[in-house]
């Protein structure tokens, strides 16, 4: 009972830890974005400083807090729908030949199709509402996910399953101690990128289809030559990504992971 707790921060302290190595990343950016400044002038890319200032502007407007959790709303709904879609489709082709072979053509053409053209339809359909964001976010998230979640059901190891069918465990018992486990290994990875590709979608389509949030702001500062207004919106859009990633998912894939912990040969760190 102890332990389990003991556990949990143990891993919290290594993940907080090697997030110095982020930091090294974002200030190496930093100072290119500087270069950049400095070679090219605030008109065509601003100082990082000041781009925060005026995010910190932003925030200091209680109105500027519901435009960007609209838009963070929007992408949530689509990303989890697609993660319902993508997983439930990726485990069950990932179970039956069959199902992989008949989605296969499907996959392509939602691949296909860049994501500014389901846009578009969206739009002929919905109309501006947020179901055109929602949708297109859906449309151009789901094909990844679904790809990683049967990728991993397709290698799971199958002598496990044998060994647990033969102590009487049932097939749903299997499935989550074992098909699931192994299936986070693989979608984790993805849900990191296409959590980031669902935001972007979003604001992409919001700027498109002129319904407000994150997309509309910028399509504001687009009309008024405000570099450094846009430029202070993504970083915020970029802020919520880390955020959702970093306080929801990793977590949970801390938690569902735990097994490698276990598997690591004693004194290997990552």
């Amino acid at each position: 009972m102890v332990r389990a707790p003991a556990d949990r921060l143990g891993r919290l302290g290594r993940f907080l830890w090697a997030g110095w190595s982020g930091v090294a990343g974002i200030a190496l950016f930093a100072a290119l974005w500087q270069a950049g400044n400095e070679r090219y002038g605030n008109f065509i890319l601003p100082a990082p400083i000041d781009v925060v200032f005026a995010a910190w502007a932003i925030l200091g407007e209680a109105r500027n807090w519901a435009i960007a959790a609209l838009t963070i709303l929007r992408g949530a709904e689509g990303f989890g729908l697609a993660i319902l879609i993508g997983v439930i489709g990726g485990l069950a082709a990932g179970y039956s030949p069959a199902t992989m072979r008949l989605s296969r053509p499907i996959l392509t053409l939602l691949v296909g199709v860049p994501p500014i053209a389901w846009i578009v339809l969206a739009m002929i359909w919905f109309g501006s509402t947020d179901a055109t964001v929602i949708v297109t976010v859906v449309v151009a998230v789901t094909p990844a996910i679904f790809i990683s979640a049967a990728e991993g059901a397709m290698t799971r190891d199958r002598g496990l399953e044998d060994m647990a069918r033969a102590f009487g465990v049932g097939s749903f018992g299997r499935l989550r101690s074992i098909g699931l486990r192994h299936v986070a290994s693989y979608l984790f990875p993805v849900l990191s990128v296409s959590l980031g590709s669902a935001i972007k979608v979003a604001v992409m389509a919001e700027l498109l289809s002129n319904i407000g949030g994150i997309g509309g702001a910028l399509a504001m500062s687009r009309a008024t030559l405000d570099v450094r207004g846009a430029l202070a919106w993504i970083l915020l859009a970029v802020i919520g990504v880390i955020a959702i990633e970093y306080l929801l998912l990793r977590p949970i894939q801390a938690e569902l992971e735990r097994w490698r912990d276990a598997a690591r040969p004693w004194g290997v760190k990552r």
